[in-house]
C-alpha cells in the first residue's frame, strides 16, 4: 500500500528533520501548517504510534479530520474523530475547549495547531497535554500564527532561548515557495501594518489582535480641538449601545464629541441642532429611518451601509490615519475603545469588532468622520473662514 504524503517545501523539511522533543513553529498565514501536520501525523501513526491532534475548536478538528481521512485509506470514525492505522497506530482529534478529555491517555506525539488561539494553553499544556507524553517520552509540535505575546509566544521563546529539548522556528508567508510573492505584496498594501506584520510576517503584536497598535494610538492623543467642525461621523445606538457623535476639524482633530442613550425623537432633535457641517451616518437597519428623516430636514447628511466588506474598508482607513498620525483624539472613551478593538483574520477577509461585552460605537463614529473628511477635503467641498 502506498500513501502519498504532501510534498514538504524546504522550510517545512527543516522542521520535520529537527530531533528536538518539543518544537514550536511561529509562522505566517499559508506557510503550510496543515500540510506539515499531515506529514508528521502520518509519519508517526504509520509505524504504530499514537498521535493526538488538537485544534482550538470542534469545527476545525472536523475539517482537518476530513482532510486526513481522504489521504489515508484506513478505518475512520467521524463521530469519535479517530483514524486507526495498521500496527496499532492511531490519530485522535481533540479541541482546546475540552483539554480535560486528554486525561488518562498517552501519546507518542501531540500536534497542537493554531496554538495561540487555545483558550488556556498554559493550563492545558501543564495539566493535560504534557502528562500524556510521559509514558512514551513523547514529542509535541506547536504550530500557530501569533496572537500577541501570549503563552504560545512564551513557548516559542523557550526554543528560541536554547532551552533543553526545545527548538523554535519562525517563518513568514514569504517563506512558502509555493505562494506567489505578489499575493503577499498585495496583502501588505491592503492591510493595516500591524495586521500584516502579525498575520503574514509572524511578528507578534504587543496587544494581540488590535489593528491600531497601542503605541500608534498613544501618539495620537491630544486635547480636544477648539476649531470649528469640518464634518461629523455618527454611529446610532442599537439596543444597549450608545449613539456617538464625533466632529473633526479640517486638520483631522476631534473637536466635538458626544455619547448618549436617548430615544429616537431626542436623538433626531440633537442631530438637527448640531452646528452645521456635512454628516456621514450609519444608515444600516434601524438607522435608516433616522437618516431619511435627517435628509427630509434638509441636513447635509449621507448614509453609510455596513457590511463585513465596508466595515473592513472603513477600519483600515482609520488604522492608516492613526499609524500616520493624521488624526488626533482626546483621552477617554474614544481611546479606551480603540485600545480594546480587535480584528479576526478569516478566509473572507478581516472582521473588525469590539470583544464580546464591550462597545465600539466611538471607533465606528471616528472612522465615519475620518472617511467623510477625506472624501470632502479631496473634493474641495469644505471652505473655512
Amino acid at each position: 500500500m502506498i500513501i502519498e504524503l504532501p510534498e514538504a517545501h524546504k522550510n517545512q523539511e527543516t522542521i520535520i528533520e529537527s530531533p528536538a522533543r518539543f518544537r514550536v513553529v511561529m509562522c505566517g498565514r499559508r506557510f503550510g501548517k496543515s500540510e506539515l501536520s499531515q506529514v508528521e501525523i502520518i509519519k508517526n501513526a504509520i509505524v504504530g504510534q499514537t498521535v493526538a491532534y488538537i485544534t482550538p475548536t470542534y469545527n476545525l478538528a472536523k475539517t482537518f479530520f476530513d482532510k486526513l481521512a481522504k489521504a489515508v485509506p484506513f478505518a475512520s470514525n467521524r463521530s469519535d474523530l479517530t483514524i486507526e492505522f495498521p500496527n496499532g497506530g492511531s490519530v485522535q482529534f481533540f479541541t482546546g475547549e475540552r483539554l480535560d478529555n486528554l486525561r488518562g491517555r498517552k501519546f507518542h506525539l501531540v500536534v497542537v495547531d493554531e496554538a495561540s488561539f487555545i483558550p488556556d494553553l498554559e493550563g492545558g499544556w501543564l495539566n493535560s497535554i504534557r502528562p500524556t507524553l510521559t509514558d512514551y517520552k513523547g514529542k509535541a509540535l506547536f504550530l500557530s500564527t501569533p496572537k500577541g505575546k501570549n503563552y504560545f509566544y512564551s513557548l516559542f521563546m523557550k526554543g528560541n532561548g536554547g532551552e533543553e529539548d526545545w527548538q523554535s522556528f519562525k517563518f513568514s508567508t514569504y517563506d512558502n515557495p509555493y505562494i506567489d510573492k505578489s499575493e503577499v505584496d498585495s496583502a501588505r498594501m491592503q492591510l493595516p501594518e500591524v495586521v500584516f506584520e502579525q498575520e503574514y510576517m509572524a511578528n507578534p503584536a504587543e496587544n494581540a489582535a488590535n489593528p491600531f497598535g497601542s503605541a500608534y494610538i498613544r501618539q495620537c492623543i491630544f486635547p480636544m480641538s477648539t476649531n470649528q467642525v469640518a464634518c461629523y461621523g455618527i454611529d446610532l445606538a442599537k439596543a444597549v449601545d450608545w449613539t456617538v457623535v464625533i466632529g473633526l476639524d479640517k486638520n483631522g482633530s476631534v473637536c466635538h464629541y458626544e455619547r448618549f442613550q436617548r430615544d429616537w425623537r431626542q436623538t433626531k432633535e440633537y442631530i438637527v441642532n448640531l452646528p452645521k457641517a456635512p454628516i456621514l451616518m450609519d444608515s444600516t437597519g434601524v438607522g435608516d429611518p433616522i437618516f431619511e428623516d435627517m435628509q427630509r430636514e434638509g441636513l447635509d447628511v449621507q448614509g453609510y451601509k455596513f457590511s463585513s466588506t465596508s466595515k473592513q474598508m472603513l477600519m483600515e482607513g482609520l488604522a492608516s490615519a492613526i499609524h500616520q498620525r493624521k488624526i488626533t483624539f482626546p483621552p477617554g472613551p474614544i481611546v479606551d475603545e480603540l485600545e480594546i478593538f480587535e480584528y479576526q483574520y478569516t478566509s473572507f477577509g478581516v472582521k473588525y469588532s469590539a470583544p464580546q461585552g464591550f462597545h465600539d460605537d466611538c471607533v465606528v463614529s471616528l472612522s465615519l468622520a475620518w472617511q467623510h473628511l477625506q472624501k470632502n477635503v479631496g473634493s474641495g467641498r469644505y471652505s473655512f473662514a
